[in-house]
């Protein structure tokens, strides 16, 4: 009988610096998918309450000790985290930590970068931090946060990681060619 080797999404890829950005792949942990049922949102809102969340609503993320709900659509969050107790009943959860895979972008024009591949408007005046978009990210479906001035976290579906980096590569070395040359 063949014995499988478990491989993360990025073995062997190294952040990758080009044009003033940096690529780098994410390292997960648990990943949740919750889905609110009908008349769930207030159980959810207790079960939530003692970890200092909140259930976040249309493009939000709710962050507090080392746990993170981030909006995916409605009444759809992803759990970054440990899933706590008390959302039986409330919500339809499903563990999605091997579905998805994430890679940063950071840098001074990362937004510009970004902006080639999505057709959302990813400027900082449009996009602020602590933003979430559900959106395409050339031909994949992305989820992009907007972690600081400078960086977002983009995830994708584990099927698309290598894609999604080979995509965002690609920007980065169109950029760098363009970048001027120093005497």
């Amino acid at each position: 009988m063949p014995e499988l080797i478990a491989k993360g999404p990025f073995d062997g890829v190294e952040p990758l610096v080009m044009a003033g950005l940096t690529l780098a792949p994410v390292e997960d942990g648990p990943i949740w998918s919750i889905a609110l049922l009908p008349g769930g949102a207030k159980a959810a809102a207790k079960a939530l309450k003692p970890l200092g969340l909140a259930f976040p609503g249309p493009g939000g993320i709710s962050e507090k000790a080392g746990l993170r709900l981030v909006w995916t659509g409605r009444d759809q969050a992803f759990l970054f985290g440990d899933l706590p107790a008390g959302l039986e009943g409330a919500a339809v959860v499903t563990d999605q930590s091997g579905g998805w895979a994430g890679v940063t972008l950071t840098g001074p024009g990362a937004a510009r970068a970004l902006g080639r591949l999505v057709a959302v408007d990813v400027r900082l005046a449009a996009f602020p931090v602590g933003g979430v978009v559900r959106t395409g990210l050339n031909h994949m479906s992305a989820v992009i946060l907007r972690t600081g001035e400078d960086a977002f976290e983009i995830r994708v579906f584990r099927s698309m990681a290598r894609t999604c980096w080979h995509e965002l590569a690609e920007v980065l070395r169109h950029l760098g060619a363009r970048a001027p040359l120093s005497a």
